[in-house]
């Protein structure tokens, strides 16, 4: 582990309190003099449509459940500090007895952010136009489609998927894509 790198970690905390953790790290990275060493704190939600009694709500969902992550270069201090925060249990990827954490793959890290939007990185596909891909989260998860145009500005294919007997072309992001078997 380099000294002195930016790097992402998952902090695990109370189910249903990651947002409270996360005010209070806000508030501590002020206080306790951090601020050089704790950058992002995500809790990785995503907006929902929900239908109950035919009407539909947006509903804000977590989708890790007890954890967030945290952007931070690794000192004593600042691992001290998030550790102490109260709402905290411990660092995922540490083996307890003093040891620090392992952080998180920069390709995991960025398969979270992109998923709720917070990543400004481009997607590498592999795939091109005439390509047959599959869709891979989302209403079509799991249909397969020919790429008819690729976007790499706004990251979006246009996939031509049968539904109801007939090629519809779809809008999906690059995210949601992969190359079909």
């Amino acid at each position: 582990m380099e000294e002195n790198k930016k790097e992402w970690y998952v902090v695990n905390t109370y189910a249903g309190q990651e947002r409270r953790v996360k005010e209070n790290l806000e508030k501590r990275l002020e206080t306790m003099g951090i601020s050089d060493n704790l950058f992002r704190i995500v809790v990785a939600e995503e907006t929902q449509i929900e239908v109950k009694n035919e009407k539909s709500k947006e509903v804000v969902k977590n989708i890790f459940a007890g954890y967030l992550f945290v952007e931070m270069i690794m000192t004593d201090e600042a691992w001290y500090v998030v550790r102490n925060t109260p709402g905290v249990t411990g660092f995922i990827g540490s083996s307890g007895g003093g040891a620090k954490p392992i952080p998180v793959k920069e390709k995991e890290i960025e398969a979270v952010l992109r998923r709720i939007g917070q990543s400004d990185k481009a997607v590498e596909v592999d795939f091109k136009v005439g390509d047959t891909v599959k869709i891979l989260s989302g209403p079509f998860s799991g249909m397969e489609g020919t790429v008819d145009a690729m976007n790499d500005e706004t990251q979006i294919a246009t996939v031509l998927i049968i539904l109801f007997g007939r090629e519809t072309p779809t809008d999906i992001s690059y995210v949601d894509l992969g190359q079909a078997l």
